[in-house]
């Protein structure tokens, strides 16, 4: 059992970076790395959250968010306005530019997906996201508890 338990968490971070790599290759057309995705969805769907905020929504330390966040202004995909009630605080909006890219880099992703999940069937993609919806809400569970 334990060979198993230590293959599961081998496997899940070999996928994991793989597939890393393979977006990074794709999102390099628009200057982005896989690590920004998750900013820029999180912003579509709040614009106006404040950097910390969306630091915190995402999971990564501030010194990350910062770095992500400054390169993803010098791209011209994000800018930033100071809050109106807290003047230390900025809230984050995308561009226009990120707002046309967004359907391209979606469509891009979905190419990936197709291509990592060729093998499988309809049913195993179903089971194998409702699985990993599974893990992923009890690793969010686990991580708030340390």
């Amino acid at each position: 059992m334990e060979k198993e338990s230590i293959h599961f968490i081998a496997l899940n971070s070999k996928i994991f970076r793989n597939t890393q790599i393979f977006l990074d290759k794709v999102l390099k057309n628009y200057n982005l790395s896989s690590g920004s995705l998750p900013y820029i969805f999180n912003l579509e769907k709040n614009e106006g959250i404040t950097q910390n905020k969306l630091s915190k929504e995402i999971g990564n330390d501030k010194a990350m968010s910062a770095r992500t966040i400054t390169k993803l202004i010098e791209l011209e995909f994000v800018y930033k306005k100071q809050d109106e009630k807290d003047g230390r605080a900025y809230n984050l909006y995308l561009t226009e530019k990120a707002k046309e890219l967004i359907p391209k880099i979606r469509k891009d992703i979905r190419a990936v997906v197709d291509i990592v999940t060729e093998d499988l069937t309809e049913e195993e993609k179903f089971t194998t996201t409702e699985s990993l919806k599974k893990i992923l809400d009890r690793t969010q569970k686990l991580r708030e508890e340390v």
